[in-house]
């Protein structure tokens, strides 16, 4: 056992991680937000766009935290640390652990709030609670669902408790065996409603809708959509991945799982546009984003076709247990630091987890309701969560994950925990020093609205900078490297 290997609980095997990991990828955003995008950005076109920047910013940077949580066997602040103390650099870069974790706790706090929408309309659609026969009838209801406080913070509630009793019963009976059947189940029900959807008679269009190659489209603010949700999607830089893969086993390949990740949460959300669109444009309604789609025009289409209550039953189970599997890896990274520094149990650590997650989660659902006037320079708490997290947080922490990883940390550490060939392992390095840095810089500037860049036109140059920061980086490497160290 090296000095940065402690014992710990493992995935049964590699196939439990690459399910968790994509049950962390696949949360309520892949079901509306990347169908939405792809037809709305040049279809066919835009996925093209969209896997250059998985490949080229989430793949590197993925890679970089499951080989930091496998090297440090720990939660994000044990496992940065102890990589740092392994290279001979400041305990101090343990502070992107800290806010990884913070950041993934803060998102689940205003994520659990969202998450309740999905098990109440389960109920009204098992109850007959959708009954309307407009959008405007769906929106009521809606509106109506989020203005009740007890209604709003009961299915809250729900889904907090429910995160926690699976994440209560450990790795393996309980993150594991969960997403060991609540994916697969996913899968079947979107396949259940894909086959549904080939015979609605709007098939045709949906298909043409997320695959028809447009590039004419594919305008800059797609480019930017695509690179920001290729980043977002993976669960980056939240605390979540880095301790899913300090359970990995030691002989799964770091490569491997991750490009499975990558093409099963691509999938998923491409299967959720086949399961989703054919019913929308089979009732002769528009595509539309946002959770208008989900909870207004879409459970008025169940009402309209056949075995449409069936159908949408199925339909929110499966978003229910999209919604779930993201919520437990985002809760894991706290409960493993308490378990792992604060000597209590993993029962005890996630309950007492819960209660400051309902405490601060029952905030962010009176933003809707009974605090709608509570503001801060325009903003809800819900709307200051996610703003902190989406906005700040997540770019920042992946920004420093790639410095970390690029320029702090003896390259022989992670190639050898990586164990890539040295071609492979070559371009991964100059992806995670140079490509990924500034596409999460320009992420980052692009959601604090500061960017005005047409990406479509002006890639020629573009092109250009990263080749000359690239010369630049590698020419004046050992001062970044003692500017980073110091």
């Amino acid at each position: 056992m090296t000095k940065t290997e402690r014992p710990r609980t493992q995935w049964l095997g590699r196939w439990g991680f690459v399910l968790a990991a994509t049950g962390s990828a696949v949360g309520l955003g892949n079901v509306w937000k990347f169908p939405y995008m792809t037809g709305e950005y040049g279809g066919g076109a835009f996925v093209l766009v969209y896997l250059a920047c998985i490949l080229s910013v989430g793949v590197p940077v993925m890679m970089t935290e499951i080989a930091l949580g496998r090297r440090g066997r720990g939660s994000p602040i044990d496992a940065i640390r102890r990589m740092a103390s392994e290279s001979g650099r400041s305990s101090a870069w343990s502070l992107l652990g800290w806010m990884a974790m913070l950041c993934g706790f803060m998102i689940l706090c205003f994520y659990v709030v969202v998450a309740g929408w999905s098990f109440a309309y389960l109920w009204k659609m098992i109850s007959g609670g959708l009954a309307g026969s407009s959008v405007d009838d769906m929106a009521a209801i809606f509106s109506a669902n989020n203005a009740n406080p007890w209604s709003l913070g009961a299915w809250s509630t729900v889904v907090a408790v429910a995160t926690m009793v699976i994440v209560g019963k450990g790795v393996q009976s309980g993150i594991e065996r969960s997403v060991s059947w609540m994916m697969p189940g996913m899968v079947i029900m979107l396949v259940i409603m894909i086959g549904y959807g080939a015979f609605s008679g709007g098939f045709g269009d949906a298909v043409h809708f997320l695959f028809a190659f447009n590039a004419s489209s594919l305008s800059s603010e797609g480019m930017l959509a695509a690179m920001g949700h290729a980043f977002f999607t993976l669960s980056l830089a939240s605390g979540a991945i880095l301790t899913y893969g300090s359970y990995l086993p030691r002989e799964a390949s770091i490569g491997r799982t991750t490009l499975t990740v990558a093409v099963a949460d691509t999938l998923v959300a491409l299967m959720a546009g086949l399961a989703i669109f054919p019913v929308i444009f089979a009732n002769g309604m528009e595509p539309g984003s946002g959770p208008g789609l989900i909870f207004m025009s879409l459970p008025l289409a169940f009402q309209a076709m056949p075995l449409g209550t069936l159908f949408g039953i199925l339909f929110f189970v499966m978003l229910s247990m999209a919604a779930l599997t993201s919520s437990i890896s985002m809760v894991e990274a706290t409960v493993s630091w308490l378990t792992d520094n604060k000597g209590l149990s993993r029962r005890v650590a996630s309950w007492g987890t819960g209660i400051v997650l309902w405490i601060i989660s029952t905030l962010a659902m009176l933003s809707f309701n009974v605090g709608a006037e509570w503001t801060l320079l325009g903003k809800h708490f819900f709307d200051w969560l996610d703003f902190l997290t989406s906005r700040l947080m997540m770019p920042l922490g992946g920004l420093g994950m790639a410095l970390l990883a690029g320029f702090v940390l003896r390259s022989e550490v992670l190639r050898e925990e990586l164990g890539l060939s040295p071609m492979v392992h070559g371009l991964w390095l100059f992806m995670v020093r140079y490509v990924s840095p500034l596409g999460i810089l320009v992420i980052f500037i692009d959601a604090l609205g500061w960017l005005d860049i047409d990406f479509a036109a002006q890639w020629p140059w573009l092109a250009l900078v990263l080749a000359v920061v690239t010369l630049v980086g590698e020419l004046t490497r050992p001062g970044l490297k003692r500017a980073f160290c110091s």
